[in-house]
């Protein structure tokens, strides 16, 4: 679950963020800063990730190994734009954030460097981390279809495809096209089936809309089970947070829906990631690949991927995440949900998903 915010022995600011005047300011204070870091045993990590777990991590690495984990939070958006305003005097050794989309973003924007190591190598899927080392994954997300258990469909929902179909008219519900998540969900219909097929499925999809899209995937999972609509598309890390609570509404509310896995039959279901890449001016190189190995490794891959009820990129899934059971997952090479994205906009645009 999400966390209070808490030191927990680290140095830790939140990313804010910065003006004109401001920018010459930092640069000034954070390169003689940097210039000295390069001598000390330290790494500069920016995360966009909130987790007591994470801090858990952090503390366990520096146990291990004597390097000082220095963290800074922010969303995703705005450390990034905190790096590329730093330029060549960023303290920052390290950028986590989360969607394969924003990962490749940061890469096109000149935020990471391309970094060698057969820890990496080894323990990484090749289709969750980018071909010249750039970023890596470090945790995975499906995003599945839930349907209201007793909405009476009129057809058995087993594929994304099964949504554009014109008898779930007035039955869906969606949160907007310009979020992260259905931008790579996108990005995947493309590579699969080209721009004419996906522009016709996100055309009947928009069809099927019970209400305008809107909320999150919280939002529109409770839509599901309090009957406004009869099936939504969702993270399962959203349905982790239901299944791991002792709440009895959530209890109620994972009783009145199922989760299917689209696509088993096929290409599989559409997984994203949580990934980090060493940036382009880290100040502490060596010691970023090596927070990064560390992060893979197997004690390190639990505590991630539990932090936000996700899956480890290495080694099986634990935690709540569990009861939703086992799936094929779609192994698209991840860089191309970033590829991909303009397209995917455009498709949205052209459908009316607003």
């Amino acid at each position: 679950m999400k966390r209070e915010a808490k030191e927990h022995g680290l140095k830790k600011v939140e990313a804010t963020r910065i003006d004109r005047i401001g920018v010459w300011i930092t640069v000034f204070l954070v390169g003689f800063i940097s210039s000295a870091s390069v001598f000390a045993q330290e790494v500069n990590v920016y995360s966009a990730r909130h987790y007591d777990t994470d801090l858990a991590l952090y503390e366990t690495f520096t146990e291990q190994t004597g390097i000082t984990v220095n963290l800074i939070e922010g969303g995703s958006d705005a450390l990034m734009e905190r790096i590329l305003n730093e330029g060549e005097f960023t303290p920052a050794d390290l950028l986590i954030t989360v969607d394969a989309g924003r990962l490749w973003r940061a890469q096109q924007h000149g935020v990471f460097q391309p970094i060698e190591s057969e820890v990496l190598e080894s323990r990484v899927p090749a289709h969750l981390r980018e071909e010249n080392g750039h970023w890596f994954g470090l945790s995975k997300r499906a995003r599945v279809i839930v349907l209201r258990k007793d909405a009476n469909l009129p057809f058995e929902v087993r594929r994304y495809e099964d949504l554009s179909n014109a008898a779930l008219k007035g039955r869906v519900c969606m949160r907007s096209s310009s979020n992260i998540y259905n931008l790579s969900l996108m990005a995947s219909l493309l590579e699969a089936h080209g721009p004419e097929s996906a522009e016709t499925w996100a055309s009947s999809v928009v069809a099927n809309f019970g209400r305008e899209p809107q909320g999150n995937d919280t939002s529109n999972i409770t839509a599901v089970s309090n009957g406004e609509c009869a099936l939504t598309i969702a993270n399962t890390y959203y349905l982790g947070r239901f299944l791991a609570s002792d709440k009895a509404s959530d209890s109620e509310l994972i009783n009145s829906i199922q989760v299917v896995f689209p696509n088993q039959d096929d290409r599989g279901t559409h997984v994203n990631i949580s990934g980090a890449g060493v940036t382009k001016y880290a100040p502490n190189r060596d010691h970023a690949v090596q927070f990064l190995e560390y992060l893979t490794d197997d004690f390190a891959q639990k505590l991630f991927a539990e932090g936000n009820n996700e899956y480890p990129v290495v080694g099986e899934a634990t935690g709540a995440i569990t009861d939703l059971g086992t799936f094929k997952e779609d192994e698209i090479q991840a860089q191309l949900l970033g590829e991909n994205q303009s397209a995917a906009v455009r498709v949205y645009d052209l459908a009316g998903w607003h």
